[in-house]
């Protein structure tokens, strides 16, 4: 594989990684309570990035591009695993507000690292989308009669590293700016401004009202 080939695949993955997809969010719903659970969020989803590099390398990924009902099932996993995510966090924060375990200031639900790496990781194996772009991508900078497992690594690598460096800075990001919205400061002008721009809609109401 040339260098310019190499490039042209990193501006792809760069590409694919700016469309928000489940892992974003993930690591968004992750890192509003810590920084770094959502960059282990963001490990573990390259972790998984690499295990279907190397599932297209050996030739067991074509299984899922072959066989309609194995992705059909596949999916229909991922889906559940993101509804339980969904359902589970929600559950977690009535528990937590319902015991009082939220404090003013903090976040009321919190993941570890451990956790928050294990959930990246299913997040992306249960992605079919992403074993389908390995599927339907890779093979085509692969040179013929290569190494085909080797540079299957070398492009999940690549992808895996984009995609790890794009999500930490998303995870680090959002946990910025909740704590910047949680300062009271912030949250002072934020009542202000919003209760001025209401009374000023309720004013023009009230006028166009007695207009008519």
């Amino acid at each position: 594989m040339t260098v310019i080939s190499l490039l042209g695949f990193a501006g792809l993955c760069l590409m694919l990684a700016l469309i928000p997809g489940p892992d974003t969010f993930l690591v968004l719903r992750i890192a509003m309570s810590r920084a770094r659970a959502g960059i282990a969020a963001a490990a573990g989803s390259a972790t998984g990035a690499l295990l279907w590099a190397a599932l297209v390398g050996l030739g067991l990924a074509a299984i899922v591009e072959q066989s309609a009902e194995v992705f059909r099932w596949l999916k229909i996993a991922g889906g559940l695993y993101l509804l339980y995510l969904g359902v589970s966090s929600f559950l977690k924060a009535r528990r937590a507000a319902r015991e009082g375990v939220a404090v003013e200031g903090r976040p009321p639900l919190r993941y570890s690292c451990r956790a928050a790496y294990g959930s990246g990781l299913l997040s992306t194996l249960l992605n079919p989308k992403v074993g389908l772009f390995y599927l339907a991508v890779v093979p085509q900078f692969i040179p013929h009669g290569g190494n085909t497992l080797g540079m299957a690594m070398v492009l999940g690598l690549t992808l895996a590293a984009i995609g790890f460096l794009y999500l930490a800075a998303i995870a680090v990001v959002a946990f910025k700016v909740v704590q910047w919205l949680r300062r009271p400061k912030v949250n002072t002008v934020i009542e202000r401004t919003s209760s001025g721009i209401l009374a000023v809609l309720g004013v023009g109401v009230m006028a166009s009202g007695a207009s008519s």
